[in-house]
């Protein structure tokens, strides 16, 4: 039994979770793992030489326990559906993961069916962040000291990836992005069960 497995990665304030939910909505069979749910706690995040907490690092994750809650995630899914003849989409079991860092994490590199990354500029992910309230909150000078800095180096790095990331554009309304990813799903889905069918 296959699974199929989209990542949504980007910029803070970017809209992955909306997107995420709004994808879970309406394809069937889909579940969602979210990567903000396996921060560390706070006594466990280092501070740089400016006393900024090194929240925007995968040092500041828990990957081993969201990999595990993965492979929980894969296992379920095999046990839970047995396969008929006629290899509908809606056999195949959905994960979504989304989250700021996934794609400069190499565990997940085999996981993929398909990679979204959402971009905002710079003025626009200032002003949206400024409007959420985090736990610790933002002291000032985090976004340029620490936030967008940290952005753009794990942006630079994905650039020696060698496999296909769909860049979508976060100023687009919630409507646009869900449209646009949600019509690419369903071609990939459909590919997908072709494959099914003829294996």
């Amino acid at each position: 039994m296959k699974t199929f497995v989209i990542g949504i990665s980007g910029v803070t304030n970017g809209g992955k979770t909306t997107l995420a939910k709004n994808l879970q909505k309406h394809l069937p069979n889909c579940s969602v793992i979210s990567q903000d749910d396996f921060f560390k706690p706070e006594s466990e995040i280092e501070t740089d030489t400016n006393g900024f907490l090194q929240y925007d690092v995968l040092e500041a994750l828990n990957m081993e326990k969201m990999m595990s809650t993965i492979s929980c995630w894969m296992e379920s899914s095999r046990h839970s559906l047995v396969s008929t003849d006629s290899g509908s989409t809606e056999e195949i079991p959905i994960l979504i993961i989304e989250g700021f860092l996934l794609f400069n994490y190499k565990p997940l590199d085999t996981l993929w069916n398909r990679s979204y990354f959402l971009t905002i500029p710079y003025e626009e992910c200032k002003r949206r962040r400024s409007t959420r309230v985090y736990k610790p909150p933002d002291v000032p000078g985090y976004f340029d000291g620490h936030v967008w800095p940290m952005y753009l180096k794990h942006k630079q790095e994905m650039e020696n990836i060698t496999w296909e990331i769909v860049y979508l554009d976060g100023t687009k309304s919630e409507e646009d992005l869900f449209s646009q990813v949600y019509e690419d799903l369903i071609q990939e889905l459909a590919k997908q069960k072709c494959l099914q069918v003829t294996t």
